[in-house]
């Protein structure tokens, strides 16, 4: 459901960095021999399309460079920037994730959206849309293998991360700011409660 840029692909604590008006569309994951040449993992749709939105910055907007893509290693794009000649530079940048101003980016299709879009919104559950109380709020937006996530902060504090499906998110409204869930049975259940009940009754006889 996501569209470009493309889903993240790192874990925990590797959350993409909040930019007011920036999406987040790669982020340096190493080098490529002795002449600078950084490997990036792409988030957008097209991974080479890495380099086709103007200038990229760092999360603070501090430093300012231009990106060339010159080729591709397996899932990742390598790249050239602007000032960056020798594998000593290329390794102080390593991590650095990359931006561009969500203006310069096109308009998602429809059924597609930025996950910079999507961190912040309201979730509410399918059926009880009028509870005074929601669901809980999206924090983030990840990909551990198996498709995107949403990881959600319930009212109490605790977070649970839900697939980011068309059966457990049955409706995304940006513009109202908030997306409709229909969390999966057994998401609240703590199967060892149970397993230790078993064997407590097992030990009595």
């Amino acid at each position: 459901m996501a569209g470009p840029p493309r889903k993240p692909s790192w874990r925990k604590p590797g959350r993409i960095a909040e930019k007011p008006g920036y999406v987040c569309i790669g982020v340096i994951t190493g080098v490529r021999g002795l002449k600078g040449d950084l490997r990036v993992k792409s988030f957008t749709s097209n991974p080479k399309d890495v380099g086709a939105y103007g200038p990229v910055s760092d999360a603070t907007g501090d430093k300012v460079w231009k990106l060339s893509v010159t080729g591709m290693a397996k899932d990742q794009v390598i790249c050239r920037i602007a000032g960056v000649a020798d594998r000593t530079a290329a390794e102080a940048l390593k991590g650095m994730q990359l931006f561009v101003p969500r203006e310069a980016l096109p308009t998602p299709d429809e059924d597609e959206f930025y996950h910079a879009d999507l961190i912040g919104l309201v979730a509410v559950e399918a059926g009880i849309r009028k509870k005074s109380e929601p669901f809980g709020r999206i924090l983030g937006v990840y990909d551990f293998g198996a498709g995107d996530v949403l990881e959600v902060e319930r009212p109490s504090g605790e977070t649970v991360m839900l697939p980011f499906t068309r059966q457990v998110v049955p409706e995304v409204n940006v513009g109202e700011g908030r997306v409709v869930v229909s969390p999966p049975d057994g998401l609240f259940e703590t199967p060892d409660a149970g397993q230790d009940e078993t064997e407590g009754n097992g030990n009595e006889g």
